[in-house]
């Protein structure tokens, strides 16, 4: 039913910035929730922050809570992830997802669609 493309991950040093984006395209997306997601080497895949696409209203995890910045623009159908501040532990490939979930829901297993995922490394 829903889409998703990934772009905007490289290489960049710790203390620079990213932008992410993911077009989305399908059905009824407007209402659900959007999240983004990471995945290091050798580690489970973790949630970052989520918003719900119609209202807007995000919610990020603690860690990056300050540094990175989920939003979408009127104009199209694309939401973006801003990334300040960027760590080495950072490093990851970086996932958008959505699907019909409560607002507020970080595990992966509820979302039902995926992109394929942009590559985001942060050199010390």
């Amino acid at each position: 039913q829903v889409q998703l493309v990934e772009s905007g991950g490289g290489l960049v040093q710790a203390g620079g910035s990213l932008r992410l984006s993911c077009a989305a395209s399908g059905r009824t997306f407007s209402n659900y929730v959007m999240g983004w997601f990471r995945q290091a080497p050798g580690k489970e895949r973790e949630f970052v922050a989520g918003m719900r696409w119609n209202s807007r209203s995000t919610y990020p995890e603690d860690s990056v809570k300050g540094r990175f910045t989920v939003f979408r623009e009127n104009a199209n159908n694309t939401v973006y992830l801003q990334m300040n501040s960027l760590k080495p532990e950072d490093t990851a490939v970086y996932y958008c997802a959505t699907g019909p979930v409560p607002f507020g829901t970080t595990r992966s297993t509820q979302f039902a669609y995926w992109g394929q995922g942009t590559q985001v490394t942060v050199s010390s």
